[in-house]
């Protein structure tokens, strides 16, 4: 199994630190910002950044559908770490300043692929398809700190 990967980001005209707590308000902010392709939200546990265990379905293509239950860390300052109980799939969220009154976001899943033809196909489609439901995540990030 190779390790598969998905990477957008955005430059977002807000501070860094009001990025960051939008993205770790689980209870609030988050929600907002899920495109179609996500169903199911619901918070289990805390709500804002570390600790929060938070479920959602996502929807990746018409047949293609993960059950995610994730468990929120913040290793470092401005970077919040979802890993699916469910599964190898681990999403690194880093926002970080990118000039006056902006902001870097980036959002980077990993996971371990399939073997074999599947698993081709899975490493060189899925990084696209998931970097566009990432980039939708972003875009409405964006416009939530920018209004």
């Amino acid at each position: 199994m190779a390790q598969v990967e998905a990477t957008t980001e955005r430059i977002i005209a807000a501070d860094a630190e009001k990025v960051f707590d939008a993205l770790a308000d689980y209870t609030g902010t988050r929600a907002k910002l899920l495109p179609e392709h996500f169903s199911e939200y619901e918070v289990r546990e805390g709500g804002d950044g570390a600790g929060t265990l938070v479920h959602w379905k996502l929807q990746a293509t018409s047949k293609r559908i993960r059950d995610c239950l994730l468990e929120v860390t913040e290793p470092t300052e401005g970077q919040l770490v979802e890993k699916d109980r469910n599964s190898s799939m681990v999403t690194t969220w880093t926002v970080t300043p990118a000039g006056e009154g902006k902001s870097k976001a980036v959002v980077t899943t990993v996971w371990d692929g399939a073997g074999g033809i599947g698993g081709f196909f899975e490493r060189t489609f899925a990084p696209k398809g998931l970097g566009r439901i990432y980039d939708a995540v972003l875009a409405k990030l964006a416009a939530e700190m920018e209004r």
